[in-house]
């Protein structure tokens, strides 16, 4: 019997829907391609902090007003992560209230026993996370223990108000100023559009990046049930328009560097991200 590509609603929200149960067949695989992180190079003296700048809303409104019950990626949050901790990094959650982070849980690895863990591992500061805002006024300067800003992708990122964020902004500021890698992938790249001068001009016009297809969230994202509806606004469109190049027509795994902003475009490329962020902060390669 084929699965459905009817979207699941969510008894927890009016008008809400989680993926359809074939999307899900299609996109969530059991396990990951994460590679144990064996020889990863160690941090060395300096800051030993990565920044998390996670969702804290778990609802996306698409056109039409059904809301996709997303949040951040699992394996996109996790495995980049869990190579910056095998190099010694410790990790820091923030949201831009300071309520929970929301993952969509039903886009974990269920036969990954290291994502799962590295979950378990990580809950307590998803669960208790710092307020972004706060961060900013008291912790980012050049002396600041933030070696790096990592955000996680999930549509959630298109959401929650991180890409129009003066926190976010802020804290992007710092990170370029500073020479700080930032690092997203697949839908985390929305948080870029938050950073913007006072003249509205981003401060990333220039830059190339990979991120999610828009052809896939107006095409088969819609027509296989993973999304309720088509998305307001469009992510690769959005930033193109700010003066950013995005490198991937498809969803590959591939990544790219541009400077110190490291990108992947999907949860395909988590592992190969969480490598050359490593690389990237501690300029050194694999063993």
């Amino acid at each position: 019997m084929t699965a459905s590509t009817t979207p699941v609603p969510d008894r927890a929200e009016h008008n809400a829907f989680f993926p359809s149960e074939y999307s899900l067949s299609q996109y969530v695989p059991r396990t990951t391609d994460f590679d144990g992180a064996a020889g990863a190079p160690q941090a060395g003296p300096g800051p030993r902090s990565i920044l998390v700048i996670a969702v804290d809303e778990r609802y996306l409104p698409t056109r039409g007003g059904r809301l996709f019950s997303t949040g951040n990626h699992p394996v996109e949050t996790l495995v980049p992560l869990m190579h910056l901790q095998a190099a010694g990094y410790e990790i820091e959650v923030a949201t831009l209230s300071g309520a929970m982070a929301k993952l969509e849980m039903w886009a974990m690895p269920q036969d990954d026993a290291a994502v799962k863990a590295a979950y378990e591992a990580l809950l307590p500061r998803l669960l208790r996370p710092k307020r972004l805002a706060d961060i900013v006024a008291t912790e980012l300067g050049p002396d600041s223990p933030y070696a790096a800003v990592f955000i996680p992708g999930g549509h959630g990122a298109m959401g929650a108000g991180i890409p129009t964020s003066t926190a976010v902004r802020d804290t992007l500021a710092w990170a370029l100023e500073e020479e700080r890698p930032i690092i997203t992938l697949c839908h985390g790249p929305a948080a870029l559009c938050a950073a913007t001068d006072e003249d509205g001009a981003s401060l990333f016009a220039g830059y190339s990046l990979c991120a999610f297809p828009d052809a896939l969230d107006t095409g088969a994202n819609v027509e296989i049930g993973y999304l309720p509806g088509q998305l307001e606004w469009l992510l690769c469109q959005r930033l193109g328009e700010q003066g950013l190049t995005v490198v991937n027509d498809s969803m590959s795994g591939q990544v790219h560097r541009d400077r110190l902003l490291l990108t992947g475009d999907s949860p395909l490329a988590a592992n190969a991200l969480g490598r050359m962020a490593v690389e990237a902060l501690t300029g050194q390669s694999y063993a």
